[in-house]
């Protein structure tokens, strides 16, 4: 049975504008009150390669690449590649097969804390979250199954996630490549 996840819903709703937003205030430590920042010809300069930052509900995000193609929209189809540990436990590594994972982006199919984050990533962006365990498998942890490790009890997950497309936001191939 797949269980709802209304506040994941609600917060994967929040506009990547908005989460930049929160980024850049908190990343220089000034409070913008009543000022409307609006960073949707893309982020500021201090969202790049290397930086580090946090949601509110405690997920860390480390900037690995600063991608440039679209943002998702709670409900899309998103490719993703990723790798998930537990501490040295590899959950699962996406980034070795020939196909991306496909999501829809705000369903609740992911642990909460990559639930939280995908939508405010674009196309081309590599994020590595640490994703606390009250964001990932809680205090029921997951039980051992063929090829898939136990997780403990509130384990601490490492995400690297990769925003690698969005079908129906792409380029044509024919566009691309043209039809000569």
């Amino acid at each position: 049975p797949t269980a709802t996840r209304p506040a994941t819903v609600l917060s994967a709703q929040a506009s990547r504008s908005e989460f930049l937003r929160d980024y850049f205030t908190a990343a220089v430590g000034v409070a913008v009150s009543g000022t409307v920042i609006d960073f949707s010809a893309g982020p500021p300069a201090v969202a790049a390669e290397g930086d580090v930052t946090s949601t509110q509900s405690g997920v860390s995000i480390k900037v690995i690449k600063a991608g440039d193609g679209p943002a998702p929209e709670p409900g899309e189809l998103a490719a993703i590649r990723f790798a998930s540990f537990a501490g040295e436990n590899k959950i699962d590594d996406i980034f070795d097969t020939p196909e991306p994972y496909y999501t829809r982006v705000g369903s609740g199919g992911l642990i909460k804390g990559v639930e939280e984050v995908l939508p405010k990533m674009r196309v081309g962006d590599r994020w590595v979250l640490t994703i606390p365990g009250n964001l990932a498998f809680g205090p029921k942890g997951r039980p051992a199954s063929a090829g898939k490790p136990r997780i403990p009890s509130n384990a601490e997950i490492i995400f690297d996630v990769e925003m690698v497309g969005l079908p129906g936001k792409e380029p044509e191939l024919i566009e691309l490549i043209g039809d000569d």
